[in-house]
């Protein structure tokens, strides 16, 4: 599953609630400027999620437009990727409906594999023309999109793993899953991330696998000296320089 090209993408906010971090990006303006300064500072896509008025996640169609169109409007061409957790609905239906109700669609979104009615989701999606990445928190996620009918169609796969890990338990874990996937990811890339304490060693770990990564304030706070982050540019500006390499950087392509 190794990739030969090497793609940052920033994840920007996620479930986060805004007193997290002054910096966390919600409204569609903030968002706008938060993109336009990860792409600056090196990242090749961004991954987002959209806020309704409280700050809490939403699938609803008219913020969803909002955001992206912001988005485009401030940095033209840049891959924008959502999410669909269940934490924004609990009920897959629902979520499978609002998804079906956007009026601007984003490039791909993701669409975690452990979840009830995962494969319904993953399913509007692909009907809509929107890339879908395949969220794997663990062995089991793995098993059960290795076994999925849709597995050819997704774009990416994301391997998930959780703050808590010290550096090797993190590594360790990863190669585990990167092992079971195997050659069973066809044609889907492979990124890998961490959060919290994983974040930091899996994004080197993913540059020396020749696998795409992530960083942002959604899965991390600090940099990698341990000082508090002042905002996503410094996090993707840090990660750059941990994983400058001479291998090509490309585009994401969904």
């Amino acid at each position: 599953m190794e990739d030969p090209d090497v793609l940052l993408k920033a994840c920007v906010n996620g479930a986060r609630r805004p007193s997290e971090h002054p910096a966390l990006p919600v409204t569609p303006a903030a968002l706008a400027e938060d993109v336009a300064a990860v792409v600056r500072a090196g990242a090749d896509a961004v991954h987002l999620h959209v806020k309704d008025d409280s700050g809490l996640d939403t699938l609803a169609p008219a913020p969803t437009a909002q955001a992206l169109e912001a988005v485009r409007a401030h940095t033209p061409g840049v891959a924008i990727g959502l999410t669909t957790g269940a934490w924004a609905s609990s009920d897959a239906g629902a979520r499978a409906a609002a998804i079906a109700s956007w009026t601007v669609l984003p490039d791909f979104a993701s669409v975690n594999w452990h979840e009830t009615g995962a494969e319904d989701v993953a399913s509007v999606l692909l009907e809509r023309g929107v890339g879908v990445e395949a969220g794997l928190w663990d062995e089991a996620a793995v098993d059960a999109w290795l076994a999925s009918p849709l597995r050819d169609r997704c774009a990416r796969v994301l391997l998930e793993l959780p703050d808590g890990l010290d550096e090797q338990q993190a590594r360790n874990q990863a190669n585990r899953m990167i092992d079971q996937l195997g050659d069973g990811g066809g044609s889907a890339s492979t990124l890998l991330h961490g959060e919290g304490t994983s974040a930091w060693p899996l994004l080197a770990h993913a540059h020396r696998r020749g696998l795409q990564a992530r960083i942002g304030l959604e899965d991390v706070l600090h940099l990698p000296d341990g000082r508090p982050a002042p905002d996503n540019a410094a996090l993707v500006t840090a990660a750059v320089q941990l994983t400058e390499a001479d291998r090509p950087r490309s585009p994401i392509v969904c």
